[in-house]
């Protein structure tokens, strides 16, 4: 019983920090281009009626949301899986353990995530518009390359997590053991 609740601790934290990282991947993105958010994330989450661009007062705390949003639910299947994958015999390991194997993930879709702005500024922006035909682009887009960046940064950032619970497993497995890194053989002369 106390193994579950300490997963359902991880599994509680790994949301929060998912949530916390999709803002922070948000609030660059914005930077980068406020029309991916004015003339879409807003209203694909809602938050306005499609036509105009969405102007807020605030729009870098609507981002926010958008980012916790679209993120949070990452961390439920990443800590669960990593949570398993921490067993140990006393909770503060287990939390420990799994929580770094998320740190790990994160770094890996971090650092996709960023070849896909590269990809996207430095390939997809440059390929004609009707290339882009399961793309959502407004019609009264102005920056079209930087949207093009961010929506691919967005796109290889949910691929980088997928690929970063890979890395973020085989640190948990390293780390109880269960995966050796095999010592270099001695050459001879």
């Amino acid at each position: 019983m106390k193994k579950f609740a300490t997963l359902l601790i991880i599994i509680l934290i790994g949301c929060l920090i998912a949530g916390l990282y999709g803002i922070i991947h948000d609030q660059l993105t914005y930077t980068i281009s406020p029309e991916y958010y004015t003339k879409f994330k807003f209203y694909q989450f809602g938050l306005a009626d499609e036509g105009d661009e969405a102007i807020f007062p605030s729009p870098r705390l609507w981002v926010s949301f958008v980012g916790f949003m679209a993120t949070w639910w990452t961390g439920i299947p990443i800590a669960t899986i990593l949570g398993l994958f921490s067993l140990h015999q006393d909770r503060k390991s287990m939390i420990d353990l799994a929580l770094k194997g998320f740190l790990v993930t994160i770094i890996i879709a971090f650092l996709i995530g960023m070849y896909g702005l590269y990809d996207g500024f430095t390939y997809l922006a440059n390929q004609p518009k009707e290339n882009f035909g399961r793309w959502f682009i407004p019609e009264n887009l102005v920056d079209f390359k930087s949207f093009i960046a961010v929506g691919s940064m967005h796109n290889h950032s949910y691929l980088g997590a997928f690929y970063g619970l890979f890395f973020g497993i085989a640190y948990v497995g390293w780390r109880k053991g269960m995966i050796r890194i095999p010592k270099s053989a001695k050459v001879s002369a």
